[in-house]
């Protein structure tokens, strides 16, 4: 059984949307677990939190964008 190497994370070069998880991530203090052991290395509870507070902010940035027009 052959693990698969992850490649390291360039922080510079990820999609507004990976960089949102990675910094709730961060907020949670969980960004060195990711960083070191991946993403699969979370609990369902964690992962759940960081997908929670995703949705969240979308819908934060939704509502103030439509005040905003």
């Amino acid at each position: 059984m052959s693990k698969k190497k992850e490649k390291p994370i360039d922080l510079r070069r990820i999609t507004p949307e990976e960089k949102l998880k990675y910094e709730i991530a961060e907020e949670l203090g969980l960004l060195d677990k990711v960083l070191s052991e991946g993403w699969k290395s979370l609990s369902s509870k964690e992962t759940g939190r960081i997908g929670g507070l995703i949705t969240k902010k979308r819908r934060e940035t939704i509502k103030n964008n439509r005040n905003i027009n």
